[in-house]
């Protein structure tokens, strides 16, 4: 690594190459790469709808708005406030169902 009084180290090409991904990075390449992670997140879509989540976000969304009123809401803001809501109240079985589904896909592929 090279440094300067002036300026933080910089790497030099050797380290660069040395880098190798994380395990949690090549379990999400392999993931993109063999379609699952698309696969997962359709159901994930799915299974949300069918249980009336979606349906929920959209009237908790709905019911920022009006009180805030329209015009003053930013999608940043609506985001913020109602992610926290939507995460908490994702069912469990979904949860479950989707772990198990990830546990199975890396019990199948082959991780270097």
């Amino acid at each position: 690594m090279r440094a300067s009084i002036n300026r933080p180290p910089t790497p030099d090409a050797d380290e660069e190459r040395e880098q190798k991904p994380t395990l949690q990075e090549v379990i999400h390449i392999k993931l993109i790469e063999s379609g699952e992670k698309e696969r997962l997140k359709e159901l994930l879509r799915e299974r949300l709808i069918e249980c009336g989540w979606r349906d929920e976000m959209h009237a908790l969304c709905r019911a920022f708005a009006r009180k805030k009123g329209r015009q003053n809401v930013t999608v940043d803001e609506l985001v913020h406030v109602i992610t926290p809501k939507g995460r908490s109240s994702v069912p469990d079985a979904i949860k479950a169902e989707l772990l198990q589904r990830i546990r199975t896909f890396l019990m199948n592929v082959h991780v270097d």
